[in-house]
């Protein structure tokens, strides 16, 4: 957790705000890798 998203675990469970921005970023990098493996699909 720290190392992704510098942060600890416990500044995590215990800022809303924090946890919002995390989980949005996660969400973000989740749909770009599966973009990503679409496009390398398409081109095997």
């Amino acid at each position: 957790m720290h190392q992704s998203h510098g942060m600890s675990y416990a500044e995590y469970s215990q800022d809303l705000e924090k946890r919002i921005d995390v989980e949005k970023e996660r969400e973000r990098e989740y749909k770009q890798a599966f973009r990503l493996t679409g496009v390398v699909r398409r081109s095997a």
